[in-house]
């Protein structure tokens, strides 16, 4: 505690990212990274962009600017996706894009001045709420059944209860892995007309359904990205988010009140180069889709209770064994995966990324040897 904090400063609770230790032979299974290096385009435009043009120094190119709209980028994330550069919004990781979107979209309050609540589940990205007391945002979470999973009526009627100002979701959840189909999606949008909703879509990529089709039909719907998860360039730091017009102009309004540059020059031809390379985009989702499913089937045959996931990790308890043993047992074999000791319905739960198939054989294996009968 300072003197010097602005009031702000005394109320805020932090985000508390994945821990990325310095433990020799590590097996990191925590944060969700891909498990392989990028598309080897994105090294190669890297080095072109260092290089520069003929008869220039190398990396002449970085005492400039970066192009503050990111042009280029947006017309290619237009293009995958059908739709114009105008719907399109890119942020230094879809973090940052979230946060403009709490800011530009879901800070509302009602003719008396009082704030219209947030609503987002009771499980789900814990930045949500840091966002929240970070920009004065009232939340009102809505619990997740029984099973983890999300129930669209749920929202409807919290939001029509509470007079929301705003929905927030992660599909694929996170740390559940369970997804909503577009279908719901779409029930949520029809009963929601005067409420941005916001499809936070991570972990889409490994078998969800986009809700991105729905742009055109629905002016209340941000769909946000990350390049992190599916394109494996998590050190990159590049997020995206689409939108109609109305929404993109709100985020660049906040950002550009922030700052006009968050995509520096690497950045932004790295983060080209992965999306034009769509042979190893499906080969690399596949892989995972592959290795989560057999992952799955060999954690249940241990006696976990696995959900079903359709992200890049899996949500596993043992009704015999206590979650942060198993994850304190692992890390003792320089094996790290996440446990969340709150809220407490997750106590009981291990959150562990897909590794490749030699990481996820070495996770069974180490979980085999602490799950065997002592004596």
């Amino acid at each position: 505690m300072s003197r010097y904090w602005s009031p702000l400063v005394h109320t805020l609770s932090p985000y508390v990212p994945g821990e990325q230790p310095k433990i020799a032979q590590l097996i990191k299974l925590n944060t969700n990274e891909h498990p392989w290096p990028p598309s080897p385009r994105v090294a190669a435009a890297i080095a072109a962009e260092l290089a520069g043009e003929a008869g220039q120094a190398s990396g002449e190119r970085l005492r400039l600017y970066p192009d503050p709209t990111a042009s280029a980028l947006r017309a290619t994330l237009a293009r995958l996706h059908g739709l114009d550069a105008v719907q399109v919004f890119v942020g230094n990781g879809s973090d940052e894009v979230l946060a403009h979107a709490f800011q530009a979209l879901l800070n509302h309050r009602r003719a008396d001045g009082t704030a219209r609540p947030l609503l987002f589940p009771d499980i789900t990205y814990s930045f949500y709420p840091t966002y929240c007391r970070l920009y004065g945002i009232t939340p009102q979470t809505v619990a997740l059944d029984d099973r983890l999973q999300l129930n669209v009526d749920d929202l409807i009627a919290a939001a029509r209860a509470h007079d929301a100002g705003g929905v927030i979701f992660p599909n694929p959840n996170a740390p559940t892995g369970s997804g909503v189909a577009r279908a719901e999606v779409e029930r949520l949008l029809r009963a929601l007309p005067d409420t941005v909703v916001v499809v936070d879509e991570a972990y889409v990529d490994f078998g969800a359904e986009s809700a991105l089709p729905l742009i055109a039909a629905h002016p209340n719907l941000l769909v946000v990205h990350t390049l992190s998860k599916s394109r494996a360039l998590a050190g990159l730091r590049v997020g995206c988010a689409f939108g109609q017009a109305e929404l993109i102009e709100a985020l660049v309004r906040v950002k550009d009140s922030f700052n006009s540059y968050p995509l520096d020059r690497l950045a932004l031809v790295g983060a080209q180069a992965a999306l034009e390379d769509a042979d190893w985009f499906e080969r690399a989702c596949r892989a995972v889709i592959d290795s989560r499913e057999k992952l799955t089937a060999e954690l249940a045959g241990l006696g976990f209770d696995v959900l079903p996931s359709q992200a890049n990790f899996v949500f596993a308890a043992h009704p015999q064994h206590d979650a942060a043993a198993l994850a304190r047992a692992l890390r003792e074999r320089a094996i790290i995966v996440r446990h969340f000791s709150r809220p407490e319905r997750i106590a009981d739960r291990l959150r562990i990324t897909i590794g490749t198939p030699a990481q996820c054989d070495a996770l069974v294996a180490a979980l085999r040897e602490i799950l065997r009968p002592q004596g």
